[in-house]
């Protein structure tokens, strides 16, 4: 059976997570995608073919002269629409590209919401930097398609507004912009798997924050049941959207009680959350999802273990320069947590400080049993380790 995967640069999830999962189950792969030699040189034995993703035309036109696919798969979220309409062109099991356009379009989320009765928030879009009639402040401006907290920032008033989204458009010309109100509340994230008809709830989240006016995130704490009004509300606003199939990532905040959503992203959770997820749940997550646009039906239960705490945690730049100095990739065992440590910026790099999640340095994911001892043991390791950036 053929997998078509569909990416722009190489991640994790598909590197670690995916195609590891396809050879288990015996996929033949080809992976779709604008960057192949950048894919080449992190798996060579994989047949890579150049194409235009972001191009659902071109994606179809791809396949259709190359071998019959079984599955049409992308974990990015750039690419769920053209992958949606690819697998419906050649009528496999897909996700509605209705339901990932609501998705990645945030305006179109925040209207499909409204619609629905489920959630209003005041929000609008802008192509020149104005400050629109009866915008409440705070308010939060972002790209309407964008991803990864990238030129995400709170605002103040009408002045910083207008500032901020000239500051965007000159790095984004062309784009579209949001701009909505703040929702406060804990942040929190609600991780799903779906095959059409049933759906699981496999826990979550709860995120920290930097400090404002930007949203880089931080700290992750495993979260293995919301309170179950909460995940009602959220699962409410899902199926306003229309989602319910394969893996979806959500992020909400919950404020008195009412938990409402900031944005979906219609794909398994990433930064090597999907990858700490699996084990610590000790399912084969990648491969259920994987099953899933196989036009296979989910088990009834997972036998997902719900005994377990982690956390991740993101050491990040604090000023623009050279890595000079940074601990290497390690995999520990301490006091029963299990600690896998990897770098995402390489000695010798240099960059600017960006207010994203590209400051940051590497990830720590953390699994155990006990969640003050998880605390207790990442506390330690980030103590004893040090981040040098030379000015």
């Amino acid at each position: 059976m053929r997998l078509y995967l569909l990416a722009l640069n190489p991640t994790d999830s598909v590197t670690e997570g995916f195609l590891p999962a396809a050879a288990r189950l015996g996929l033949d792969v080809t992976v779709l995608t604008d960057q192949p030699e950048a894919h080449r040189r992190v798996y060579p034995d994989v047949e890579i073919l150049q194409c235009d993703v972001r191009d659902f035309r071109a994606v179809i036109t791809r396949i259709s002269t190359h071998h019959r696919p079984d599955a049409v798969l992308t974990n990015s979220d750039h690419l769920q629409t053209q992958a949606a309409l690819a697998a419906a062109y050649f009528d496999l099991p897909g996700k509605d590209w209705r339901a990932t356009l609501r998705c990645k379009d945030k305006a179109e989320m925040r209207r499909r919401l409204a619609a629905a009765g489920v959630d209003t928030v005041w929000s609008a879009e802008l192509t020149e930097p104005v400050a629109p009639d009866g915008a409440p402040y705070p308010c939060v401006v972002k790209p309407r398609e964008g991803v990864a907290s990238e030129d995400v920032v709170l605002v103040d008033g009408p002045e910083e507004l207008v500032t901020r989204t000239k500051e965007i458009l000159e790095r984004r010309p062309g784009a579209v912009l949001v701009v909505e109100e703040y929702l406060p509340g804990d942040l929190f994230t609600l991780e799903t798997l779906g095959d059409g008809s049933v759906r699981h709830v496999l826990g979550g989240f709860h995120t920290e924050l930097s400090p404002p006016p930007y949203f880089i995130e931080e700290r992750l704490t495993f979260v293995p049941a919301h309170p179950q009004p909460v995940v009602e509300q959220v699962l409410a606003q899902l199926d306003a959207l229309g989602v319910g199939f394969g893996a979806c990532h959500t992020e909400f905040v919950v404020h008195d009680g009412r938990a409402r959503i900031i944005e979906v992203n219609y794909r398994a959770i990433g930064d090597q959350c999907d990858l700490l997820l699996a084990r610590l749940l000790e399912i084969p997550l990648f491969e259920h999802i994987l099953h899933t646009h196989l036009g296979e039906r989910l088990p009834a239960d997972l036998g997902a273990r719900r005994d377990g705490a982690a956390r991740l945690e993101y050491p990040c730049a604090d000023r623009a320069g050279t890595l000079i100095g940074a601990p290497e990739a390690t995999d520990l065992d301490v006091d029963g947590v299990h600690l896998t440590y990897r770098p995402l910026r390489a000695v010798g790099d240099r960059h600017e400080l960006y207010g994203t999640n590209r400051d940051y340095l590497g990830v720590l994911r953390a699994t155990g049993t006990d969640q003050p001892t998880v605390d207790r043991v990442v506390a330690d390791f980030l103590a004893e380790r040090h981040w040098e950036i030379q000015p």
